[in-house]
């Protein structure tokens, strides 16, 4: 931090996590011109008594664990006793700020998890105090979480009812976000374990951890560290991390469904994140999905935006994330499934595969569409979830989607076999996008170098015969003369 640039103002709202935080706080407190103190809000009760207990209470453990301080407990027990719940948290910052020989700065983690009258009562605290920085009260209070402050208002409610109105919430300085790195930092902090360790990566290594995270600060260390440490062929430091490696890390976190993307998984749930989620999926136009969902998500880090491009899921990984996500009831909703596709040698037999496919739908479809939680693309997690039990044996599925693509693409790799599936959807009102899906899969099959593929269009319409009845293949030529084969389902 260069000198002079600790903020002036008072409310700063932060998507930093608490490891970034705390190695501000250190610095802080290294550099000595504040005192610094990072407290984690999580478990605050929505009961404001209770709630401002638990704040105070982990102010001051964090006082004592970072900066050896013991009397807070002693100046909150005056406070509480002094003013009750709705100043508390003040006159125990008073009391701190006067008898501290120089500045405090409080970085509060995890103040978007709170809900109800104690996320009120907290701002209104803070806001009612400003004028007394910063000898009475901290000079900086930084509100760490994922979502910016405008937002906390939306959830202020356990019952989800907006709160819109009032001073509390106007009380920010300034919103930062911690910043995805560039590529050429990506490959400085990675070539820091070759320098520590003698271990080099290969170039299409480095290459490929910067494509797959974009430089997701998070997914770049996780991957870097499962590469590195976990896998037992990644701790030879004789031997570079390859390639291959940085893959099989990606599909290891993935599947372990590790904290961060478990919590964007968890994400998916919320009607916001669906609205711009689910037509992404669907291929379709966004429509008039309100601005601050789409802001939401970008302060989520679970979308970007590039000029020219529109908006897009922010990194390889998270879109394979989303749909596994999604698909995963269905998944688990699944009969159990013979693996008739494979050939006598374990091979995938892509003719298997497909009969495989039109007997299971035939049989299974109607009901497992109602396990799928978004309904506009329920067809297309179905299937996934079906080709998940195929991957399952030593394969991976890729997906591609985008905002009015009009289409999901799959790409399913099992040994030396690659399939590539066009997925449309034929809803009422709409004419068969049968020829416009050709056309996109004979792009899509060159971009693969494949030379067949399979398009397959769901028939969503109104008083249509059962899925068992319409369900059928038949082989044709794209347009382009690639061997296609047509599924109707």
């Amino acid at each position: 931090m260069k000198e002079g640039c600790l903020w002036p103002s008072c409310w700063i709202c932060s998507t930093a996590t608490g490891k970034t935080t705390c190695l501000l706080m250190a610095r802080l407190n290294r550099e000595g011109r504040y005192r610094a103190v990072y407290a984690n809000l999580e478990t605050a009760h929505e009961d404001v008594a209770r709630g401002m207990r638990t704040i105070c209470g982990a102010i001051a453990a964090a006082a004592r664990l970072y900066l050896g301080e013991n009397r807070l407990p002693d100046w909150a027990k005056s406070a509480w006793d002094a003013r009750g719940a709705d100043r508390m948290l003040n006159g125990l910052l008073e009391t701190w700020s006067l008898k501290s020989p120089t500045p405090l700065v409080l970085l509060l983690d995890e103040v978007d998890a709170l809900i109800g009258d104690t996320l009120i009562s907290l701002l209104r605290q803070l806001r009612a105090c400003y004028p007394r920085r910063p000898d009475a009260f901290p000079q900086t209070v930084i509100l760490c979480g994922v979502r910016d402050l405008r937002d906390y208002r939306i959830h202020a409610s356990s019952e989800r009812e907006p709160i819109t109105g009032g001073s509390a919430f106007n009380i920010k300085a300034k919103s930062l976000r911690l910043g995805d790195f560039d590529a050429d930092e990506v490959r400085t902090l990675l070539l820091e374990h070759t320098a520590e360790t003698g271990q080099p990566f290969t170039p299409e290594a480095l290459d490929r951890v910067w494509e797959l995270t974009q430089g997701q600060p998070w997914l770049v260390n996780a991957l870097a560290y499962r590469a590195c440490f976990e896998r037992r062929e990644g701790r030879d430091r004789t031997q570079p991390i390859a390639l291959d490696l940085i893959d099989r890390a990606k599909e290891d976190r993935i599947l372990e469904r590790v904290t961060r993307l478990d919590q964007l998984a968890h994400k998916l749930q919320e009607l916001r994140v669906r609205r711009v989620i689910e037509p992404m999926l669907a291929g379709t136009n966004l429509g008039e999905v309100p601005e601050d969902d789409i802001q939401y998500l970008l302060d989520l880090g679970l979308c970007r935006q590039i000029p020219g491009h529109g908006l897009i899921i922010a990194n390889p990984i998270y879109r394979e994330v989303l749909p596994r996500a999604l698909a995963f009831t269905p998944q688990a909703s699944l009969p159990a499934i013979a693996p008739s596709w494979l050939a006598p040698d374990g091979s995938l037999d892509p003719a298997r595969l497909l009969d495989a496919f039109l007997a299971f739908w035939r049989q299974h479809g109607q009901p497992l569409l109602k396990s799928a939680p978004y309904h506009e693309v329920a067809p297309h997690l179905v299937l996934m979830a079906f080709l998940h039990r195929v991957v399952n044996g030593g394969g991976t599925l890729e997906r591609e989607y985008a905002i009015g693509a009009g289409r999901m693409d799959l790409c399913l790799r099992f040994g030396a076999v690659t399939l590539a599936m066009e997925l449309k959807v034929w809803r009422d009102g709409a004419p068969d996008p049968l020829a416009e899906g050709l056309s996109q899969l004979d792009g899509y099959l060159a971009g693969l170098g494949l030379d067949a593929g399979w398009p397959i269009v769901f028939d969503r319409r109104a008083n249509q015969p059962p899925i068992a009845e319409r369900t059928a293949s038949a082989d044709q030529r794209s347009p382009s003369g690639r061997c296609i084969t047509l599924v109707r389902a």
